[in-house]
């Protein structure tokens, strides 16, 4: 009885007439189910639907600009430095969810300032809920590329990744952490955790309690699951801490002061009308 599993899925979902990557399908589906949960929680507490509108460009345009020059800055600077153009190469791969991370909240700060007028916290709160969601199926496109496994393993439940070169040229015949899966799991596990908090538990009363939940899952999770991965990049081989365990502990202890903050203060209270509010009460 074999103790590992052969992983040998296809990157592509079709080829014909176009090529579609489940990299790239589960990347939309996500976004698609995001921005119908937001807009749920939006119409809940009666925001403007306008909103969701701008919502969803600021953090696109975010997500996208922000993991690449994530990947750029934190990971291989000194190549792009010597060949700038090669930045826009996007389809050549190379995102880092730190830099996408850092990206989404400066567009939120920006999209609170010029369009909810509201705290940040009021958006980062009901955003991160549906981003959870989206950084599971993202996990699950790195499967379905064979990328981003981890260490080797004896567990049952290792994965041979026979379509990854980088899996032949070290570990051949040896299976591997399943590292997506441990991940995708996480943060759908907290996506679900944190829609409880919502819907049932009424956490929006608690300015920055959903978003702290957030930090402290998404990259406390990353800091620990960190440690059976392979380095994305040579110089991170001898670091004690990898780039990406540096770049999660800011996150994490943000959100262990914004969870105590928000446990601390009192509950604040919320109208839930359940309809879009009219254009015009939105407008200053």
């Amino acid at each position: 009885m074999l103790n590992y599993i052969i992983w040998n899925a296809n990157p592509d979902l079709i080829t014909w007439p176009v090529t579609i990557r489940w990299y790239g399908l589960m990347f939309a589906i996500g976004f698609w189910i995001g921005f119908n949960v937001v807009a749920r929680m939006f119409r809940r507490e009666g925001a403007p639907e306008s909103w969701m509108s701008s919502l969803l460009i600021y953090v696109a345009v975010a997500t996208v600009v922000g993991a690449r020059l994530g990947h750029v800055f934190f990971y291989q600077w000194d190549y792009y430095s010597q060949h700038p153009l090669k930045i826009l190469a996007t389809w050549e791969g190379g995102l880092a969810s730190h830099g996408g991370a850092i990206g989404i909240i400066i567009a939120v700060l920006l999209y609170s300032r010029f369009v909810t007028h509201r705290n940040a916290l009021w958006t980062f709160d009901r955003l991160t809920v549906a981003i959870a969601m989206v950084g599971g199926l993202i996990r699950i496109g790195n499967l379905m590329n064979s990328e981003i496994f981890g260490h080797a393993t004896t567990l049952p439940w290792g994965f041979m990744f026979p379509r990854s070169a980088e899996w032949h040229a070290l570990y051949e015949g040896v299976a591997c952490h399943p590292t997506q899966l441990y991940e995708a799991f996480t943060y759908l596990a907290l996506f679900g955790l944190m829609m409880y908090m919502y819907w049932r538990r009424n956490a929006g009363e608690r300015p920055g309690l959903l978003f702290g939940t957030f930090l402290v899952g998404v990259f406390g999770a990353r800091f620990l699951i960190e440690f059976i991965k392979n380095p994305q990049v040579a110089f991170e081989a001898d670091m004690a801490l990898n780039m990406g365990q540096l770049l999660s502990i800011p996150f994490v202890l943000a959100g262990i002061l914004l969870i105590v903050r928000a446990l601390l203060r009192p509950r604040i209270s919320i109208a839930y009308p359940d309809r879009w509010a009219p254009e015009s009460k939105s407008k200053k």
